[in-house]
């Protein structure tokens, strides 16, 4: 059994978590100048990874709706549009996850966040930046083995490599990773926001 996998991304999880921890007690010096450089970072990789989810879905709208249009209005349906809608949506959903992160929505345990206070409230923050973190980094190394392990097939109907596909995954967990670093160091839990 191959356990490199395991190793590297339990490895990293608990290196970014323990200095996101660092980072996160700091109010002045080197430390919260780490610290406001990541949350720029943060913001501006959100903001990239929103706007591609964003174009992603609506490739995938006009992509669908064209793909009615040409079955039922001129009954010859289009050979691409049904692939590039699933590519479409798999961008979608794989970079989106940063936002749904950095905005509280991906794992959120709220009950156990506004019952509890100090250190139990950061240590239950900081078991979900790990589980995201996990996460993140199985998605990330297998993501990159898929890709490269098809690179030389076609996705029928748009002939290009379907490694673009499989490519949502681990650039997608590299976004999510800035988001849920981000999420630790500067909580937003806008998700509770529009809770009824």
């Amino acid at each position: 059994m191959n356990v490199m996998p395991l190793t590297v991304v339990v490895s990293g999880t608990v290196g970014l978590v323990a200095a996101a921890i660092w980072l996160g007690q700091a109010e002045q010096g080197p430390r919260a100048q780490i610290r406001r450089a990541v949350l720029a970072a943060d913001r501006i990789t959100t903001g990239i990874a929103t706007a591609i989810a964003i174009a992603a879905l609506l490739v995938a709208v006009f992509a669908g709706f064209w793909q009615v249009v040409a079955r039922f209005a001129t009954e010859t349906p289009s050979v691409w549009s049904e692939a590039l809608v699933r590519t479409a949506l798999i961008w979608m959903a794989f970079i989106g996850l940063s936002a749904a992160i950095r905005t509280g929505s991906l794992v959120s345990i709220d009950m156990a966040h506004r019952y509890s206070r100090g250190k139990l409230r950061r240590g239950i923050e900081a078991a979900v930046l790990a589980g995201n973190l996990s996460l993140m980094g199985v998605l990330f190394w297998f993501g990159w083995i898929m890709a490269e392990r098809v690179k030389f097939q076609e996705m029928a109907g748009l002939e290009v490599s379907i490694s673009w596909g499989y490519a949502a995954l681990p650039i997608g967990a590299a976004f999510a990773v800035l988001g849920a670093l981000g999420q630790f160091l500067d909580r937003r839990a806008e998700e509770l926001e529009m809770a009824v």
